[in-house]
């Protein structure tokens, strides 16, 4: 068995409740923003360095909820499984952004999911229908 990928994930929704995910350079599952730790980084810190690199929004950790750990198979890395430790996130009216690796970002309902590779994380716990 592989070693699992940990990383950190926003939920983050407009005031239609779409939730925002991203679309890194070169793949084609859309995600939740978010991603690997540094060395040292807790979950919270790491998400908040990754908000503002991938999408350029800064927000205090103040500004993060913790919704729990959750599990599913990777989107872009075949045979592991991803560890996510998720959080709520209040971007109050900051605007998100394509920035870093980031290629794509679209807000997305239940819906418009089915027109789109969502990554399992983001399908199975975040836009169940």
């Amino acid at each position: 068995m592989t070693a699992p990928i940990h990383v950190s994930a926003a939920v983050i929704t407009d005031a239609e409740g779409r939730l925002l995910l991203v679309r890194k350079s070169g793949t084609t599952a859309f995600m939740q923003p978010g991603g690997k730790p540094e060395p040292g980084e807790s979950p919270a810190q790491t998400l908040v360095r990754e908000l503002a690199e991938e999408i350029g929004v800064h927000v205090p950790e103040s500004r993060l909820r913790a919704l729990g750990r959750f599990t599913a198979p990777a989107a872009n890395e075949r045979g592991h499984e991803v560890v996510a430790d998720v959080f709520a996130v209040d971007i109050g009216d900051a605007t998100p952004v394509v920035a870093a690796e980031i290629a794509e970002l679209r807000w997305v309902g239940r819906t418009d999911a089915d027109g789109l590779e969502v990554a399992p994380l983001a399908l199975a716990y975040f836009l169940a229908g």
